[in-house]
């Protein structure tokens, strides 16, 4: 079974009404049937020179999945235990045939963790894309044990105790070397908890065929490769636009200049940066024309604006964002001027009637303030609150985070895969902004605009990491270098 490009990304119930859709299309050989030849195809190429299997098979149709497994990974000579953590009585029909055939070939299960010989591999197929609570008792135990079993674990469709919708773990979940998924991805193998427990994700699509309705979709390069045209020789600093920056109250200057450096080297033609706070010229960056921000929100002939970076939450701030929200050009607001927007409602009906872009860019206690929540619920659901904001504030939104998501008011979303726990660092943000605003102001859309630059953010933290050996140390300012070179590899390809 081929594996699919990483492009839809699926919702539970998008997922049950595909299966459903495909089920009344009579697939020969059935959906169950497809998923565990695929993933023991998966497993056989995990297993290398070992020969011992402990598949976990679980109450549902997870545990019929990893029945499939169990039987074709016995039918080529692998020495295959399976425990089998339910009721034989309750199973599903799918999945007490798939019980049925394993039992044909002479298979066994047992309700114990086998003693002895430790095995090569372990198949969790324990729980699925159902589960709904907090795994307890035996199964978690089953958790436990399978995580501190010191051998490479392969998931069917979902870590067990990982919510596919959110990434949240319910109680404790497998830790997985990889995961098997089928039909698409599921947006908690790609946010919060998920990157931590799903491994390496192996897509397998099953002969279902995709609608061209869903809202859901992985971030790709093809998003960097379509953001900006390679520039024609004939052209001047006029050609790339005006991008303006403000931010950098006292004390918080280097936020704003940080954005824009970033937006200066992702190719504005010319970078303006106002800062509330004292500063009249970036020497390390003295390509960059500092103005009073006041002066830059109010400039003629901008191509984008982004505000917040390091702003404060001043009397003077709170004004710069008005002015920033009744300009007439895409817009990006970022950090305090996201905190101000929260904390009074004209700005809020102010940002939901304009006629120009928006872009809204917060971490999740930005987010949690704008919708008037914690910061905890706000992670519970990652898509929902992305949508919600974007829905309540008629704007493009990216939700930063582990597996960022972006969304839109007309209610697609998207997740990005790329990034590291390197951009767990002061002044990521800021960059983020300033390649955003560049973006923009060089004449890309300004949802293509967001789209690519958190990608091509996540992308550039991945260049570095590989790089330096690891995450450890990355700065901000080294990831805008990063992502110049990315960029310009993208819109230049190699011949």
């Amino acid at each position: 079974m081929a594996e699919h490009a990483l492009n839809p990304v699926c919702l539970t119930a998008d997922i049950r009404a595909l299966e459903a859709a495909a089920q009344a299309r009579r697939l020969d050989p059935p959906l169950m049937e497809r998923a565990g030849v695929a993933a023991a195809e998966l497993a056989r190429s995990m297993l290398a020179g070992g020969q011992r299997v402990l598949v976990v098979a679980g109450p549902g149709n997870n545990g019929g999945d990893a029945f499939v497994v169990a039987r074709h990974l016995k039918s080529w000579w692998y020495d295959v235990t399976v425990l089998f953590a339910g009721r034989e009585t309750k199973l599903a029909p799918d999945a007490a045939e798939a019980l049925a055939r394993w039992r044909s070939i002479g298979g066994a299960t047992t309700d114990r963790w086998p003693q002895g010989a430790r095995p090569d591999l372990i198949v969790d197929g324990l729980f699925g894309i159902g589960l709904e609570r907090p795994i307890e008792g035996v199964p978690a135990e089953l958790v436990l044990r399978m995580n501190g079993s010191g051998v490479p674990v392969l998931a069917l469709d979902i870590p067990s105790g990982l919510h596919a919708d959110t990434g949240q773990v319910l109680g404790t979940a497998v830790v997985a070397t990889r995961t098997a998924t089928f039909i698409a991805l599921k947006p908690g193998l790609l946010t919060l908890e998920g990157p931590d427990h799903a491994g390496e994700l192996h897509v397998f699509d099953l002969g279902v065929e995709m609608p061209d309705t869903l809202s859901g979709h992985l971030l790709d390069a093809s998003v960097l490769h379509s953001a900006l045209q390679p520039r024609k020789a004939n052209s001047h600093k006029g050609s790339y636009g005006n991008a303006g920056i403000v931010g950098g109250g006292e004390g918080m200057v280097g936020a704003a200049l940080l954005a824009g450096r970033a937006a200066l080297k992702l190719g504005a033609g010319r970078t303006y940066v106002g800062c509330l706070g004292s500063a009249t010229v970036d020497p390390a960056q003295p390509e960059l024309m500092l103005r009073p921000a006041a002066e830059v929100v109010a400039l003629d002939g901008l191509s984008a604006l982004g505000v917040g970076p390091g702003l404060g939450q001043s009397a003077a701030a709170r004004a710069l964002v008005a002015a920033a929200i009744a300009r007439e050009v895409p817009l990006l607001l970022d950090a305090d001027a996201l905190n101000l927007v929260a904390g009074e409602a004209t700005l809020a009906t102010a940002v939901t009637h304009r006629s120009a872009d928006t872009l809204l860019t917060p971490h999740p206690a930005e987010a949690a303030r704008l919708l008037g929540v914690a910061t905890a619920d706000v992670q519970k659901d990652r898509v929902t609150s992305a949508l919600q904001l974007a829905e309540r504030f008629h704007a493009a939104v990216v939700l930063k985070g582990a597996g960022s998501v972006c969304a839109l008011p007309n209610g697609q979303w998207f997740i990005n895969p790329t990034g590291n726990a390197g951009l767990a660092s002061a002044g990521m943000g800021d960059v983020l902004a300033g390649i955003i605003v560049a973006l923009m102001a060089q004449g890309c859309p300004p949802v293509a605009a967001l789209l690519a630059g958190v990608h091509l953010h996540g992308l550039a933290g991945d260049r570095l990491r590989d790089a330096t050996g690891g995450p450890i140390g990355m700065t901000a300012s080294e990831v805008t270098d990063a992502a110049r070179t990315v960029l310009n590899e993208a819109i230049y390809p190699a011949n």
